[in-house]
């Protein structure tokens, strides 16, 4: 009996679905069928997994789609660490799939490959609808007194997809419009829960002119979060270098900082939690490959938000005063996060 293991819109807009029929799993793209693999044993962290077809006879385009099959079956099982690949009759496929990064023949045995969750976790045409050609330039530049590299500019609309497996949605990040998206934000500021802690409570002009203020600041990069295209939070993505966090420890030159708040009251609880944060810091990972860390300085005594971050694989060196608050520093590395606590 054949089952739909899961379906999901691809950031370029392809619909891919992962059907299983005991242990063979077959890979669908806009309904064709593109890659057929067989698990032929498994331990909870392991799969070995033969290629019995994909559909494809260029090397580097079967490489993509397989690399895709790759990707759903982690989605598909969170526990799941590694896939040794069998390559059967395409042992062509080899050096593509290293040369792309989405498997190291190094590692298994002869005529397979072994692929990593760490490793295509960390390959942004994956989640990111808006792929730069290249790594943005490094040059450095002066701003407000603080030397810092010069910034990309900041993409409209949506920036990163993903499909949550635990709560069969769609989350998703867009970039920030003031043009249309003052109400909503202007109905979460006046939230008493949200304003303790952001204290930005006011009218909507005040609202309008925050969002335009942010909104052109190229340190910054105000979104939302969005389950299913429904927005839940607001979120201001930073780059620390620039931000008045950069005093307080040894930055560097491409760390990321985020500000968070869920201003739907139907989408909070640790559960949406769970999904939402570790995929702020899984965009900011992509969004520059230079960046090592994530931080954020929530107050010292929003033990809640702490909990969760702590959870998300962040740690707290120290407390620290800033002029408005008693804050936490609370930092997430690179190797921690997708060695770690990966999606």
């Amino acid at each position: 009996m054949t089952s739909v293991v899961l379906t999901q819109t691809l950031p370029n807009g392809r619909a891919m679905s992962l059907q299983q029929s005991n242990d063979d799993f077959t890979l669908y793209l806009d309904v064709q069928q593109a890659v057929c693999l067989q698990v032929t044993s498994r331990t909870t962290n392991l799969w070995f997994v033969q290629l019995l077809d994909v559909a494809l006879s260029d090397s580097q385009a079967s490489a993509s789609v397989l690399g895709l099959a790759l990707h759903a079956l982690f989605d598909a099982e969170p526990s799941l660490l590694k896939i040794e690949l069998a390559l059967g009759t395409r042992p062509d496929l080899q050096e593509p799939l290293q040369y792309f990064g989405l498997a190291d023949a190094t590692a298994a045995s002869s005529g397979s490959v072994l692929s990593l969750r760490a490793m295509l976790r960390q390959l942004p045409e994956f989640w990111l609808p808006q792929l730069r050609p290249h790594t943005f330039p490094l040059l450095q530049t002066m701003s407000e007194g603080k030397r810092h590299p010069l910034r990309a500019p900041v993409p409209a609309g949506e920036v990163y997809r993903r499909y949550v497996l635990q709560l069969n949605a769609q989350l998703s990040l867009r970039t920030v419009d003031p043009a249309t998206d003052v109400d909503i934000f202007h109905d979460w500021m006046n939230n008493p829960r949200v304003a303790r802690f952001w204290e930005l409570d006011g009218d909507w002009g005040m609202h309008r002119d925050y969002l335009h203020k942010v909104t052109a600041d190229i340190h910054l990069h105000p979104v939302f979060g969005c389950f299913d295209g429904q927005p839940f939070g607001y979120f201001e993505l930073y780059w620390a270098k620039e931000d008045r966090i950069a005093p307080y420890y040894d930055v560097d030159d491409y760390d990321r900082g985020i500000h968070m708040l869920v201003g739907d009251e139907q989408f909070r609880g640790p559960h949406r939690v769970a999904a939402w944060l570790p995929s702020l810091a899984h965009f900011l990972f992509l969004d520059d490959p230079r960046t090592r860390h994530v931080v954020a300085e929530p107050r010292a005594d929003n033990a809640k938000m702490i909990g969760y971050m702590q959870t998300a694989g962040f740690y707290k060196p120290k407390e620290f005063n800033f002029p408005h608050k008693r804050a936490a520093m609370m930092m997430l590395s690179r190797e921690a996060f997708f060695d770690q606590f990966c999606l």
